[in-house]
Formats: structure tokens, C-alpha cells, sequence
């Protein structure tokens, strides 16, 4: 897989007004939200395979709502007693959601390096109820350091890299049970986010 793109590399994921033009219209019933956590090391692709995702479910005309959970405690400084921007976080997760649940929306990608390891917050952020479908991107070093390379200049980078190795082993010694694990080394996004629109079932 490519280093992971600029932003505007890749499609954004579509709006209610889209969804409807493609024929998916929002759900409303009671049928529940939908969580698919999108995690892994840095370096891993998971923006790339996230907006894949997200093109694949618009594809197959799938209404859903792409969420970047590191914009979610983009400030700075942060709160005194929220150092690391968790209930931050949380907070402006269910802002947002409660604009896109307004709109009938009741599927979330969401994207994050620790995703997998907390879901319990990302679940209270869209309601308190929801069913989590829970994905950790794999790679190894080789894999990781050229997209970190072509994103990181400087003294930096190696930095990023051990920060990146470490994250690794945390996600890979604590992700919960039933996390699916989709290793990314050497294969194409369009492969990789088809393997996880396919772990959803969301068609």
C-alpha cells in the first residue's frame, strides 16, 4: 500500500443530501447504531483505508458517517484536568453524532491509532448503545517506515518510528477479544477496505 495521502487525495465521505441522491437514505428505525473502529499504529494507512472504506460503502450506496478521531481534541492547550484530551474527545464525538443521528444516520466509521482499546468511549460519544465492529490495522517495521518517511522530514522521524513501534505492541497486547486484525503489508487499499466493508456487513 502507498504512503498515506494528503487529504485531498481521497474523496470525503458523502453528506445526507448525497446519500439520498444515491438511493441511501438514513435509516430512522430502531434497528440501532452501528460502530466500525478503524485502529493502528501510526504509519499504518489508516486514514487511506478509512476514506477507501468510506468509498466503498458510497459505492454500494451504504449512508454511514466518516469520523477522524484525531480532530476530535485538536487544541491546544488542553484542559488542566483532560490532559490527554479524552474527555474532550468524548464531548465533541457526541456533538457531532448527535448532528449526524438529527439527519437519521445511525452507522459511524471511526478512525484512531487507539480506537480498539476503548471502545467504551466511543460508544457512549454515539449514544451509549451500539454495536461494535472493532478493526486493527497490522504492518511491520519495513512496511511502516517509507510512509512515515514520506510524511516526516527531519530529526523526527525516528522519533516517529519508535513511537509507532511501541503502539504496535500496546495494540497488539491489548486489544480485546474479537478485535479483527488486517494486516496491510503489500496489498492495495482497494483490497484491504474491501476485506473490512466484508467484516461489517454492512450492504
Amino acid at each position: 500500500m502507498s504512503a498515506d495521502p494528503t487529504p485531498d487525495a481521497t474523496p470525503p465521505p458523502a453528506s445526507a443530501a448525497a446519500c439520498r441522491r444515491m438511493g441511501a437514505v438514513p435509516v430512522t428505525d430502531a434497528t440501532g447504531t452501528d460502530v466500525l473502529l478503524i485502529g493502528g499504529r501510526s504509519g499504518v494507512g489508516k486514514t487511506t483505508v478509512g476514506y477507501e472504506v468510506s468509498a466503498q460503502l458510497q459505492a454500494a450506496a451504504v449512508a454511514h458517517c466518516l469520523i477522524d478521531g484525531d480532530n476530535l481534541d485538536a487544541a491546544y492547550p488542553k484542559p488542566a484536568d483532560d490532559p490527554h484530551g479524552t474527555r474532550l474527545t468524548e464531548a465533541n464525538l457526541a456533538a457531532l453524532w448527535r448532528t449526524y443521528a438529527a439527519l437519521g444516520h445511525r452507522r459511524a466509521v471511526y478512525v484512531n491509532t487507539a480506537s480498539v482499546l476503548e471502545p467504551e468511549l466511543v460508544v457512549r460519544g454515539v449514544g451509549g448503545v451500539a454495536t461494535v465492529v472493532a478493526i486493527l490495522l497490522t504492518a511491520a517495521d519495513d512496511t511502516v517506515q517509507p510512509r512515515l518517511a514520506n510524511r516526516e522530514i527531519g530529526s523526527g522521524l525516528q522519533l516517529h518510528l519508535d513511537r509507532s513501534a511501541r503502539m504496535a505492541a500496546v495494540l497488539d497486547a491489548r486489544s480485546p477479544a474479537g478485535t479483527h486484525r488486517v494486516p496491510t503489508d503489500g496489498r492495495s487499499v482497494t483490497d484491504i477496505a474491501a476485506d473490512i466493508v466484508e467484516i461489517t456487513g454492512w450492504r
